[in-house]
């Protein structure tokens, strides 16, 4: 097995044609149509249909491309450890949804770093899915996320471990000239521009269970963005472009110096969970979550 023809198909499959995917590869179109044989007598099968004028990718390779860029990026970083190992340094791959990485992460390295001072962190960023599906493969040894604590812990087998690192919360925010919208009482008008999370996101899927306004375009009379970057819709609300709800542990900062302004006596919150989960297979792992779970944070207020 040559992980160059790896590489080949994925540029073809990105290509959706043979001349173009050999142009990318700098070379001939006969050579990049041997080196796909090449991979074709590998496999057992053919994945392209040859024609008189035409060339046709088979589903069963289309519908496994994620597979075979995880494959390729599981291989390379093998080699790297491999080739630059160090034993007196450890890296681990930490599956985390985009706002941990924001706003919990930095803190959390702190601690490991005094604990383990040779440690070294690769972070795969994703949506929960995407990382329950990384640390499932062995794309990732641990997995940080925020978790309401309403609803049931992710149904891992008995070789992940859970901890705690703190509490969090889910708070409505406004700022820039919106700041200036807000009643004496805290209310805001019902078509107050707001910057929403899809229904099917996770911080949608907690904010839309327990009916918060201008969460998510359902709850929203006026939704002027949806997304489910936190990092985005905090970016936003400082512009004043609309209302959003931001994890407390991304939102303090602004909130203490008068950029944002906290609607939360009014429009409640929703309490949050900084989980992480470690692959007991991965010792590095255990012991990064011991030294998360023995010095975690303590909730925020």
């Amino acid at each position: 097995m040559d992980m160059q023809w790896l590489d080949d198909v994925l540029v073809l499959l990105e290509e959706g044609n043979l001349t173009r995917a050999a142009a990318r590869r700098n070379i001939t179109q006969p050579a990049f149509s041997r080196r796909i044989r090449s991979f074709e007598d590998w496999l057992g099968i053919t994945v392209l249909d040859r024609g008189t004028n035409r060339v046709e990718i088979s589903a069963a390779l289309m519908s496994n491309e994620a597979e075979i860029r995880a494959l390729v990026d599981r291989v390379r970083d093998l080699r790297t450890k491999i080739v630059h190992f160090d034993p007196a340094s450890s890296t681990i791959t930490i599956a985390a949804q985009h706002a941990p990485v924001f706003s919990t992460f930095p803190d959390m390295a702190v601690r490991a770093k005094h604990h383990l001072p040779a440690l070294k962190f690769r972070m795969r960023p994703g949506n929960l899915r995407d990382c329950v599906a990384m640390l499932l493969r062995g794309d990732a040894s641990m997995l940080l996320c925020h978790e309401s604590p309403n609803a049931n812990a992710l149904p891992f087998g008995a070789t992940i471990r859970r901890g705690l690192w703190g509490m969090d919360y889910l708070v409505p925010v406004v700022g820039g000239s919106l700041r200036y919208a807000v009643k004496v009482n805290g209310e805001l008008p019902e078509d107050t521009p707001a910057v929403v999370y899809p229904d099917d996101s996770y911080f949608g899927e907690v904010l839309k269970t327990a009916q918060r306004p201008f969460s998510t375009p359902g709850l929203s009379a006026n939704a002027v963005c949806e997304t489910a970057f936190s990092s985005g819709i905090r970016e936003l609300v400082l512009k004043g472009i609309g209302i959003g709800w931001l994890p407390y542990s991304m939102a303090h900062s602004g909130i203490e110096n008068g950029d944002l302004i906290s609607l939360a006596n009014t429009l409640g919150k929703e309490a949050l969970e900084v989980a992480i989960y470690a692959d007991t297979a991965t010792p590095m792992a255990v012991s990064l979550l011991d030294v998360w779970t023995t010095h975690a944070r303590p909730a925020l207020r």
